[in-house]
């Protein structure tokens, strides 16, 4: 019976921890996923219990460890298996910034005030906005920067040039799953997906592991196993 409260006030306290997290948002996690930030702080603090309660069972803090280290596996192969767990779980990329705009509703969904905003463009060598096509705050809590074209490494505007500006590509498969809103939102169609496929030798999208499509409808695909290994 004590085995069994253990484990239920275990997967309990991950419920808590997750929602806190939650709504905490993406800056607090930093780079980690939202459940390994959950067990890192949670087993640390079991293990510290562990290690200086010695008067206590201590086979208790032992099974709640492995409860939260058996819900962060499980919850990892979820979301590699599942994409809308993964957005459920993991939160999604927002675009803060495009094309000379800031969206402040979106800073608001990521819970980003501007000053953190601004901090992240000088960490990422941006110290003016005006160089900044798109900013994108993923999910792990880093910011994602595309420059203007005239604002990229060996700068075309120093040679009098004005390249096409340049827009983030967009994923049309994903571990061999098509992304259909992603294709719709292209106003592309499974027929030029498959045509594409061909095109590039592959018969089906069981065989991509990332398909990205960007400007000018060019689709760049990464097999899932690469042609000549083993």
């Amino acid at each position: 019976m004590e085995v069994l409260q253990v484990i239920l006030a275990s997967l309990f306290s991950a419920a808590i921890l997750f929602l806190i997290a939650k709504v905490i948002g993406h800056k607090q996690v930093a780079q980690l996923e939202f459940f390994d930030y959950i067990t890192g702080i949670t087993v640390g603090s079991i293990a510290a219990e562990l290690a200086t309660t010695l008067d206590k069972p201590w086979w208790k803090p032992t099974i709640s460890m492995l409860v939260f280290g058996t819900i962060t596996v499980a919850l990892s192969i979820i979301t590699r298996k599942a994409a809308r767990s993964r957005k459920f779980i993991n939160g999604t990329p927002t675009i803060i910034m495009n094309d000379g705009k800031l969206y402040r509703d979106n800073m608001k969904k990521a819970k980003l005030e501007l000053s953190e905003f601004l901090l992240l463009c000088r960490q990422e060598g941006y110290f003016n906005l005006n160089d900044i096509q798109t900013a994108v705050f993923e999910y792990n809590g880093m910011l994602s920067i595309l420059p203007k074209s005239t604002k990229r490494p060996l700068n075309p505007g120093d040679i009098e040039l004005t390249p096409k500006p340049e827009h983030i590509g967009t994923e049309i498969i994903m571990d061999g799953r098509v992304m259909d809103g992603n294709l719709k939102r292209k106003g592309l169609s499974d027929e030029w997906l498959l045509k594409e496929l061909h095109k590039q030798g592959y018969k089906s999208t069981k065989e991509i592991l990332l398909g990205i499509c960007y400007d000018d409808n060019q689709l760049t695909l990464f097999p899932i196993k690469n042609r000549g290994s083993k």
